[in-house]
């Protein structure tokens, strides 16, 4: 799931979502090169993300001032933000290939293929990847072969451990609910297939609920709640990611047990979270646009492997649902939050 509720929303701009990473340059200035620069020659980067960066900006800026990249001296990062709609999403591919960046950050393998659709010399780097081969972002991992690579952060097997722990913290559930939009979350069978997989031994049903808009979201949690022993598996959808707080509040407000897939949402108010170190993700993502600006080409840099995972749970949270955590769980655990969100 990405980009969060939380994220800080894009500044307006001719009624545009349109999100500056530093500075309020816009896309006139790119055109006339009159960007003010202390040294060398202000390279461009375009970003495309669902509802912003957010924190995540730290790490990718971070790391990108350690490789001698700076905002205002020798960099200028312009962001878009498409909120989860398809149609606003692809639009804004085309705005952005349209100012011939020298490189683009997209959030997702989703946001990259929609870049693939305007672009086949532009390198394209996505920071959070689910299976970007089955996408046809990418020939292989070992050889992107295209203008795309990026950082791999959801391995399918991680069905299994939300499965696992959902059945720990909440172990009279019968029944488990993944919802998703099959049009941002193409990979979702894979995921539900694993999910399966892992609930047979366990004698638990899995029920794939597919939404396409809010209402059908909200009715789709609700329905779930109204039967007991059910819980729900958030996975990684850049839909439900524009969607964080709502999903939270639904799962809060109707008493239903929910894992996410994003190790932030706890941080939140979720119960409980397994996936991956986004942070880490855009420090490597950082990397790879590092090595394109000098001189490497996309396809002969392979898609890295996801390398750190994070289980976090909201003790607080727990206690308002009525769960007890148990001690192996809560060992397991990169991080307990334990006061008000």
């Amino acid at each position: 799931m990405f980009g969060g509720g939380a994220c800080s929303r894009g500044a307006r701009m001719k009624r545009r979502d349109v999100a500056l990473f530093g500075g309020a340059t816009v896309a006139t200035v790119w055109a006339t090169g009159a960007i003010a620069q202390r040294s060398g020659p202000v390279r461009r980067i375009g970003a495309l993300s669902s509802s912003g960066f957010g924190p995540l900006r730290a790490p990718v800026f971070s790391e990108l001032e350690k490789l001698g990249w700076v905002e205002g001296r020798n960099i200028h990062i312009e962001e878009r933000l498409h909120r989860g709609d398809p149609d606003t999403m692809r639009a804004y591919a085309a705005e952005l290939v349209r100012l011939s960046p020298d490189v683009i950050l997209a959030f997702s393998p989703v946001e990259a293929k929609a870049f693939q659709q305007e672009t086949s010399t532009i390198p394209v780097v996505f920071a959070v990847g689910v299976d970007p081969v089955s996408q046809g972002v990418v020939d292989s991992f070992a050889h992107p072969g295209r203008n795309v690579t990026g950082c791999s952060t959801y391995d399918f097997s991680m069905g299994g451990k939300w499965v696992q722990s959902l059945k720990e913290i909440a172990p009279n559930i019968k029944r488990i609910g993944i919802i998703f939009n099959p049009q941002t979350a193409p990979y979702m069978q894979s995921i539900v297939h694993s999910v399966e997989s892992a609930a047979d031994p366990l004698h638990l049903r899995i029920l794939a609920i597919p939404v396409l808009d809010d209402v059908e979201l909200h009715q789709a949690i609700i329905s779930l709640a109204q039967e007991p022993d059910n819980a729900m598996i958030v996975p990684p959808d850049i839909f439900l990611g524009t969607k964080t707080q709502a999903i939270i509040s639904l799962a809060a407000q109707y008493r239903l047990p929910a894992i996410y897939s994003a190790s932030i949402i706890p941080n939140l108010g979720g119960l409980i979270a397994y996936g991956p170190d986004f942070s880490d993700n855009f420090r490597r993502a950082a990397k790879l646009i590092d090595r394109i600006l000098n001189g490497a080409k996309p396809a002969d840099l392979p898609v890295e492997q996801p390398n750190k995972f994070q289980m976090v749970i909201n003790l607080k949270t727990a206690k308002a649902l009525g769960l007890t955590v148990p001690a192996m769980l809560l060992a397991q655990a990169d991080e307990v939050i334990e006061l008000a969100w």
